[in-house]
């Protein structure tokens, strides 16, 4: 991956890229004979006495009982869907189909990840970190020998949790970006956010998007964009290696973000070596921004690897306890 990475150095890789419980009613006061006492739940807090003797029976008087409502019925927790990855197929606002794949949790309702691609890449560049979120004892992933797809070094998923997961490949990138552009895939970043909210089992207003690269940007467009739809929907954004890729400049996202009520994090990991990326991060600001630097140049998915400090990985789960207060 190159240090620099100008629209022009990115069109570069793409280029390369083409080649390459229960209530109980309260017992009754037991009533003196031939006298009907109305029940606590009924009567108001004192009954005047008679003011004349009360005759005498010589019935057998009935004992008082206790009645006990039975139970409400109870609604058991739906079953999760299975764990197998579904493939999915929904449309941008003006019109271009895009495919997606939905991992679903083993809970329901569900907390989700939306994942967004870099541009060298699609998809399938986040199977294997997919399936950790989902923590159902699936290691997906795909061949290629890139750190991201490997498993076996990620650090442990948060015990207890398992988030349910969306990815989607942005037009024209399968296998990676064959052209740039911008304002397209800001279209694809809102209707996967959009669709997000619609998969079934998840929770649509615990949602977050982590991204690299252009998926950097179009988490935090994204997930800005979701809210003005429907307020608080998406809690926050993760993005590796921005750059305003997406036509919005990434510190103008940020403040946005941070203007929402409750303000919503907003994080940023990026390279010292990696201009564009670096410009954009530290021009963030705010009580809702943190942003990670790095030594060298690594970009977007160039920082997921075992021997990268910070964890990339061990941030993002961070960011997710911290943004859904786990």
């Amino acid at each position: 991956m190159a240090n620099n990475f100008s629209p022009s150095k990115l069109a570069s890789i793409f280029i390369a890229t083409i080649v390459v419980s229960a209530c109980a009613q309260a017992t009754p006061t037991p009533a003196p004979a031939q006298v009907e006492q109305p029940t606590l739940t009924q009567a108001p807090p004192g009954v005047p006495s008679p003011t004349s003797p009360l005759p005498i029976s010589t019935e057998a008087q009935p004992k008082p009982t206790t009645e006990t409502a039975p139970p409400p019925p109870q609604t058991p927790a739906p079953e999760a869907l299975p764990a197998e990855p579904q493939e999915i197929e929904f449309q941008a606002e003006d019109g271009q189909t895009l495919k997606g794949r939905y991992y679903p949790a083993a809970v329901r309702p569900a907390r989700l990840v939306v994942l967004m691609h870099w541009a060298p890449g699609d998809q399938d560049d986040w199977s294997a970190i997919a399936a950790w979120l989902q923590n159902r004892g699936s290691s997906a992933s795909t061949s290629g020998g890139e750190p991201w797809l490997d498993s076996s070094w990620f650090p442990p998923m948060l015990e207890g949790q398992s988030f349910a997961v969306f990815t989607f490949t942005f037009r024209n990138c399968e296998g990676g970006c064959k052209s740039f552009d911008r304002q397209a895939w800001l279209l694809d970043a809102r209707s996967a956010m959009r669709k997000a909210g619609e998969l079934e089992g998840v929770d649509p207003s615990q949602i977050v998007a982590i991204g690299a690269s252009i998926g950097a940007d179009g988490a935090l467009d994204g997930c800005g964009w979701l809210n003005t739809q429907t307020p608080n929907s998406c809690l926050g954004a993760l993005s590796l290696s921005p750059g305003g890729y997406l036509t919005i400049p990434y510190q103008d996202a940020v403040s946005a973000l941070g203007a929402e009520q409750p303000p919503k994090p907003a994080w940023c990991l990026y390279a010292e070596g990696d201009a564009e990326s670096a410009q954009a991060c530290e021009a963030a600001s705010g009580d809702n921004y943190r942003g990670v630097k790095y030594s060298g140049s690594h970009h977007g998915m160039m920082l997921i690897q075992p021997e990268v400090e910070p964890s990339t990985l061990q941030l993002l789960l961070d960011f997710l306890k911290n943004t859904y207060g786990l």
